[in-house]
């Protein structure tokens, strides 16, 4: 039994916050400079330019790339032979969001409740926190702030089998469609497939954290990724909606076992910058 203190936690929490708003990761990078090679309109190539310059500017300068720093979205993957002292891990990792959105001078974005006064509690806590046991001695932690605009347009459909796979892909291309140019397109699509309605809304958030470029190892699943994927860019949209080929980067799809009587299919939109940080303690 390996013991780790919960004050590495708070620490590795509060340094990814910062380096997720300031850094665009690596694969994000790199698919927006292909995309710059193949986007067919000047304005759109242009706009990309604009993309990648102020990601430049924010890693430089060690600025946010976005002024919507987002919610705090925490992935732990904690090992079974681990034991955690010196305080509780919730606490330790609200304790990391609101050491690093004070030292980054991040934006804080979370307000107390959701639909009376919305008063801003000014730490941007508490984090969202998801936490998977997993055999081992190591944590795992991912922060992935989320921000409201492409939170926003994210969707979930209670499908049933009978609407198959035409019914999947009608119920996201739709959904793209209408949403336009609220998340920041070039976007990157996560997709749910089956389980529950909180299980589908789950895959959806967490197939967003693979790298953009590395597809699904099942080839039915990988080939549904790249079908919506040439479906959803042949909407014009373009980045920032100002028409081109690049609307997304990628679609990542999950999957899950379902009822017999359902087919739940879920939608998470991500920005073009699609920051994600993670470290293994």
């Amino acid at each position: 039994m390996r013991e780790v203190n919960v004050a590495e936690i708070t620490k590795a929490v509060g340094k990814m916050c910062i380096d997720a708003n300031y850094y665009l990761p690596e694969d994000v990078q790199k698919a927006l400079e292909n995309a710059v090679k193949t986007e067919e309109s000047e304005l759109g190539k242009e706009i990309l330019g604009d993309i990648l310059k102020n990601a430049e500017i924010a890693r430089t300068n060690d600025v946010p790339i976005c002024q919507d720093t987002g919610l705090a979205v925490v992935f732990v993957e904690l090992g079974q032979d681990v034991h955690l002292v010196g305080g509780d891990l919730y606490a330790a990792i609200d304790a990391g969001v609101r050491q690093g959105y004070e030292d980054g001078y991040l934006r804080k974005s979370t307000v107390d409740d959701p639909f009376m006064v919305r008063k801003n509690v000014g730490d941007n806590t508490p984090a969202i926190v998801h936490i998977k046991i997993v055999p081992g001695e190591k944590v795992k932690l991912i922060v992935a702030p989320k921000g409201g605009g492409s939170e926003n347009m994210s969707a979930l459909g209670m499908l049933t089998a009978s609407d198959g796979v035409k019914g999947i892909k009608k119920f996201i291309v739709d959904n793209i469609e209408k949403a336009g140019s609220n998340p920041c397109p070039p976007i990157v699509v996560g997709v749910g497939i089956g389980g529950t309605i909180e299980k589908v809304t789950l895959l959806a958030k967490q197939s967003l954290l693979r790298p953009i470029g590395e597809h699904h190892p099942n080839p039915v699943v990988a080939d549904l990724e790249k079908e919506l994927l040439e479906e959803i860019n042949n909407l014009g949209i373009g980045p920032q909606g100002f028409g081109g080929r690049t609307t997304a980067l990628a679609v990542h799809v999950e999957t899950f076992p379902a009822h017999i009587a359902s087919m739940p299919v879920a939608m998470n939109v991500q920005c073009h910058v699609a920051r994600h940080k993670e470290v293994t303690i």
